[in-house]
């Protein structure tokens, strides 16, 4: 399958980080995009990749290893549906951000496979926090307590194209939501956000409200590999990378 590379500017990210790209941060002495690249490249499942951002410097940097680019439009939909130009006719796509260094082809090819088996129209990555710690002791992460444990979300998602247009409005108050989870919980029903102030609320319960409200499969993935839930957000972040990929 394809795969699209959101690599935009979030002014936020960048006044916290002091970079001119985010991508572009220099990890271990090559630029944060390459690590993506090499693991979408180094996948099994990963035929050709789109990636929005600043073609000039990104071309600069990545090359001919990218099959589409495509300029900087401002907000995360309007960069999603500009990348997605060349897939918008396939069955499923991973979206990835520039900001996960630590991921693998192992890590994309158990995630690929796993949404495979669920046969969905959107699924998306979630890691344990005790294994997230314990992998990456002091990373600071957003964490929701659910019926079936204490989880973090990823940075890679695997969506049938057909579907976005329908959810535009919906998703933009997620991905804007996404670090305050009874945000999240609360545009998904009052019943929700009880059920998981109490500590009660199930995967299997978010998943079919998806399915009434939007009207189609949505299934949270339990991953293995916590390397898809740590991105790159502040300068701390760079130096519990550096020392990781150091390893």
């Amino acid at each position: 399958m394809n795969a699209v590379i959101l690599a935009g500017d979030n002014q936020a990210d960048l006044a916290r980080i002091n970079a001119a790209n985010k991508a572009l941060l220099n990890i271990c002495g090559r630029p944060m995009i390459e690590y993506v690249v090499d693991a979408l490249r180094n996948s099994s499942s990963v035929s050709s990749i789109s990636i929005v951002g600043p073609v000039k410097l990104l071309k600069e940097c990545i090359g001919n290893r990218i099959d589409y680019y495509f300029e900087d439009r401002g907000s995360f939909f309007e960069n999603l549906e500009a990348a997605m130009q060349p897939f918008k006719t396939d069955r499923r796509v991973i979206i990835v951000s520039s900001d996960i260094p630590m991921i693998t082809g192992q890590v994309v090819d158990d995630f690929v496979n796993r949404c495979i088996n669920a046969d969905a129209d959107l699924c998306y990555p979630i890691v344990e926090k005790s294994l997230n710690e314990s992998m990456f002791p002091g990373f600071k992460r957003t964490y929701v307590r659910l019926k079936e444990g204490t989880f973090t979300g990823g940075n890679m998602f695997y969506v049938n194209p057909a579907i976005i247009d329908k959810c535009r409005q919906f998703a933009t108050r997620l991905v804007e939501y996404r670090k305050t989870p009874w945000k999240t919980a609360r545009i998904l029903g009052l019943d929700l956000l009880i059920l998981l102030t109490i500590g009660r609320l199930s995967i299997s319960k978010v998943e079919q409200r998806f399915y009434e409200l939007l009207g189609i499969k949505g299934v949270a993935i339990i991953s293995p590999f916590p390397q898809l839930a740590n991105d790159v957000d502040k300068p701390s972040d760079i130096e519990m990378v550096e020392k990781y990929l150091a390893r």
